[in-house]
């Protein structure tokens, strides 16, 4: 057994390097869905690309604490993700 199964993992914006604005622009997943590690849960875009966010566990969406067209800093808290095994 994994000993964070059934713990909250806060999914954070990841270092998208130097840049002042990354939008949030839609969810892949919705909220109480489950996810597999690696498996791509979120878009971010910047004004030089666009960065798919893979989820880092097996687990629950639990919370969506960003919505969809929402501008975002770096290591904010995107959601909340329930780690299962």
């Amino acid at each position: 057994m994994n000993s964070r199964e059934n713990q909250p993992f806060p999914l954070r914006t990841p270092d998208l390097g130097d840049t002042d604005k990354i939008e949030l622009v839609k969810w892949l997943v919705g909220q109480g869905e489950s996810v597999q590690e690696g498996q791509e849960i979120v878009e971010l875009v910047t004004d030089k690309a666009a960065f798919p966010v893979e989820s880092p566990y097996n687990g629950v969406l639990l919370e969506i604490k960003v919505k969809a067209g929402s501008i975002v800093k770096k290591d904010e808290v995107l959601g909340i993700l329930e780690i299962k095994a």
